[in-house]
This record gives C-alpha cells, structure tokens and sequence, in this order.
C-alpha cells in the first residue's frame, strides 16, 4: 500500500481550502462533488504523484442517504488535517487484514474518475480518526495526474494517538513509506510538513 492523498475537512469548502492556501502559501484548483455523500472539494497537487484535498459538506446537495465518509457529519470548529488515503491494488485483501471499522468497499465516481473506498457504515474511521482510509483506484485515470505543479513537496506525515503503539503495530508491514510516522500523543491529531515555494511550511 502507498499513500495516495490527504485530507483537510472544514465546516465549509472554503474554509479548508483557504486554511491550505494560508499554510503553504499556494492556490487550489478546482475539484468536483462527490453525489453519494453530498461532499466537494479543491485540489492541490504535489510532488511524487501525491495530491492534497480540500473538503467539506455541499450544501447545494440533497442529504446523503448514509453517513458522510471522514466523518464530516460530525466536523465542527476550524479547519484541519483530518485524513490520509492510501491506495491499493487488492482493497478487499488488506481489509481483511485491518480492523473492522475501517469499512466496506463502496464503489465511487466523479466524471470519469472511478474509484472503490472503503467506508466505515458510521462514517468514523478507527483510532478517532486518524487510521487511514483506503482506496482503490479503477482504471489509469488518477486526480494527480491532472493537477498544475504546485511546487510542494510532502516531507512529513505525523499521526499522533495516546494508543500509539497499537496503530504502528496494525500499520506495521503494510505501509513503509519513510515519511510517514506514529507518536504518541495526548489526543489524535494529524500534522504533515512540505518543502514549498516559500520554505518548509506545516499544516495541522
């Protein structure tokens, strides 16, 4: 499994994206909704084949019929890092191998991207959160690939949990990628760090 994009929630698209475009000091592009959760976003692209994502709930769009995935049903107060997305190849494989709440497959689309993710029946991922979600991508066609460089570079994916030790030991062999690491901490939370046109900023 690879990573493949992370997520910043706000109560308003807005909101998240301008706490991205703040932090970096760079401009998102458009993205698109998301019709079975009644979600949208913006988009930034990163180096090595990575993106970054604004998202919130649309308020243009009816109700879902089931639980907003990352928990955005429940998201209130500032805008923040709240999600990271690894991708593979055999989805129903390693979710044999995760715990239970990180969700059933459910497949997705948005024009012609396709993708299956799975998603918690609750729409909470495990570990408050900050366990990740994972998606499988169908076909070649991938967001990456249609994002303008941004000149941003992620250096640091930092996941802190007071249960730290269990989340390595669950993550452990499945994702290697040396950027990414488990604290401890008081409470769950997510910090990424990126090299950018303008020096190395953070983003929590």
């Amino acid at each position: 499994m690879e990573l493949d994009h992370l997520a910043v929630s706000g109560e308003t698209l807005e909101e998240a994206a301008a706490h991205i475009e703040e932090a970096l000091g760079v401009t998102l592009q458009e993205g698109g909704r998301h019709a079975l959760f009644s979600t949208h976003n913006r988009l930034l692209g990163l180096a090595d084949g990575l993106y970054l994502e604004a998202i919130a709930a649309d308020p243009a769009a009816p109700a879902p019929s089931r639980p907003r995935w990352f928990g955005l049903d429940d998201f209130a107060g500032v805008a923040r890092l709240t999600n990271w997305v690894i991708r593979t190849g055999a989805l129903d494989e390693r979710l044999a191998e995760l715990p239970r709440g990180t969700g059933e497959p459910v497949s997705i689309t948005r024009g012609d991207l396709a993708w299956r993710m799975a998603v918690p029946a609750d729409g909470r991922l495990p570990y408050d959160g900050v366990f990740p979600a994972l998606i499988e991508w169908q076909g070649p066609a991938h967001p990456a690939q249609r994002l303008a460089p941004s000149g941003c570079r992620l250096l640091r994916l930092v996941i802190a949990h007071p249960d730290a030790a269990s989340l390595a030991e669950l993550m452990n062999g499945h994702i290697t990628d040396p950027r990414v690491v488990v604290e401890s901490g008081p409470m769950p939370e997510l910090m990424a760090e990126f090299d950018t046109p303008h020096g190395r900023r953070s983003l929590q």
